[in-house]
């Protein structure tokens, strides 16, 4: 896990370097920093794949093709066994591999990676950019005079005359226009009537392969537990896997999320840490959230607290953690699709906020374990689990009489986790976490409703939907400054396209 930057053209290598120190959180065990023809990579490293020899960013055996990487390329071993007989290996890292696919298919090489990743490739064609095809991994792109930039995160950027995120699963060349290389929900025939008998184990056996795939690492990796199913069932699937599995909670006291956590921990015998944080922590923490998370959205950010404070617990054990974000929009666990009756509307419901992750979970989880140089992943966004579910027919994921939300979830994973766990109602993370009315409160004594009605139009098109979000919005415009667009920022309740032009 790393940060990546990227200029192409009339770039200077000094504002690169300031780019890459506004980001330097995202890569904090070392800085690599290389010109190839027109293009200026940088590179910030969290290492975690090969830590002495998969420094970057990285170069081919004739030093005429580079790649800096923001993640990791799970099925990297097979594909080097693959291309190990045309070509010269220098390292071990899963990035090396990107090189000499793209030497032999060059963009097609995007369809042939199972990772979570942001990417840019420079070479005698220019500079390439590309993001998984669920967005897991950040990346923004603009233009400043002649230069064209890349970058992980908005803050590295300077003023810009433009400014836009690259969605989930597009890929471009400096320049040109982003296209659309690879669809998480690609046309695949539907499985009809399938058995249940047939459906629960293949989920159960994808999602634990996920998981397995997931604990590829050269350092320790652990796990978000909150005491929730889909957090628990992640931490049970890794068990066998580790002698010594580390377990990370946080909450205010008498937060749900402690004592339930606290369960499941002594259920699978993990090495558990938790952190209980106060009402002033919470008003403390909340320019330094909303500053890594980028994000003004009120849901976003009022879960981003209790994860902020969970990653600075789980950096001081482990440099990777598992994290259950995706099982609520692959399995319906979110209480209002109870009202879709037609099942067209709710499979397109289902896929619509999985790609809008990119938006909102898939941004917290990246920031907020960055914040403190941790890498988290998401089994749960495994595509081949993905592309299974969303095979299945819409009627065993809907709930109903009887039928709790992630029945088909809970189904699957009985005898993992203990009984009342697995039989656990969702909660917010925030509400699990206890943090909620602490910042309801803050919110309360600073914005009236006088003063939002007031402020709350705070762009042309662009309307703040509580005097929560504007109280957000006025942290967010002073620790990211004014030059960015509050249009960059995706809405949780927001079905509008994912990049847009700064104004």
């Amino acid at each position: 896990m790393c940060g990546i930057i990227a200029s192409y053209g009339n770039g200077k290598t000094d504002m690169v370097r300031t780019m890459m120190n506004k980001i330097k959180h995202r890569g904090p065990d070392g800085a690599g920093l290389l010109r190839i023809n027109d293009t200026i990579l940088g590179h910030v490293r969290l290492s975690i794949i090969d830590i002495e020899g998969g420094g970057q960013p990285m170069t081919n055996e004739r030093d005429d093709l580079a790649v800096a990487l923001n993640g990791e390329i799970y099925n990297h071993i097979s594909l080097r066994q693959r291309l190990a007989e045309r070509h010269f290996f220098k390292n071990r890292s899963d990035t090396e591999v990107l090189l000499h696919l793209y030497e032999d298919d060059h963009v097609e090489m995007l369809n042939e990676i199972d990772g979570m990743f942001a990417l840019a490739m420079a070479g005698r064609n220019g500079l390439l950019l590309a993001r998984d095809p669920l967005g897991i991994k950040p990346l923004y792109y603009g233009r400043k005079k002649e230069a064209f930039l890349a970058a992980s995160e908005m803050k590295a950027f300077p003023p810009m005359d433009e400014l836009n995120m690259l969605p989930a699963g597009h890929a471009m060349f400096a320049g040109g226009k982003p296209w659309k290389f690879r669809d998480p929900f690609q046309p695949l025939p539907s499985l009809t009537s399938p058995s249940l008998e047939e459906v629960l184990p293949e989920i159960r056996r994808r999602l634990e392969e996920a998981v397995k795939k997931r604990l590829m690492s050269d350092v320790p990796v652990g796990v978000f537990l909150s005491g929730g199913i889909d957090s628990s069932i992640i931490a049970a699937m890794m068990r066998p896997y580790n002698v010594n599995l580390h377990t990370f909670t946080a909450g205010m006291p008498g937060a749900p999320d402690l004592e339930a956590a606290r369960k499941v921990a002594r259920y699978l015998d993990t090495e558990h840490h938790e952190l209980i944080y106060s009402a002033d922590d919470v008003k403390k923490s909340l320019p330094e959230v909303i500053k890594y998370l980028e994000s003004f959205d009120a849901p976003l950010v009022r879960s981003a607290v209790p994860m902020y404070f969970v990653s600075q617990l789980a950096s001081q054990h482990v440099k990777v953690v598992l994290s259950g974000e995706g099982a609520d929009e692959l399995f319906a666990g979110y209480a209002y699709l109870n009202s879709f009756n037609d099942h067209k509307r709710l499979r397109k419901e289902l896929s619509d906020i999985t790609l809008r992750l990119q938006d909102t979970n898939l941004q917290r989880a990246d920031r907020m374990s960055m914040a403190h140089g941790l890498e988290a992943r998401v089994p749960f966004l495994d595509l081949d689990l993905v592309r299974y579910i969303s095979r299945l027919p819409v009627g065993l994921l809907e709930q109903r009489s009887g039928r709790p939300e992630k029945w088909l979830l809970r189904e699957a994973c009985k005898g993992l986790i203990p009984p009342n766990i697995l039989r656990r109602k969702k909660m917010k993370f925030s509400e699990g976490a206890g943090s909620s009315e602490v910042i309801m409160e803050s919110v309360g004594k600073t914005i009236s409703n006088r003063i939002f009605r007031k402020e709350r139009n705070i762009a042309p098109g662009l309307e703040l939907r509580s005097p929560e979000e504007l109280y957000y919005y006025s942290i967010w415009r002073e620790v990211m400054g004014t030059h960015l667009s509050p249009f960059l920022v995706g809405r949780t309740l927001d079905k509008s396209a994912a990049t847009v032009r700064q104004q």
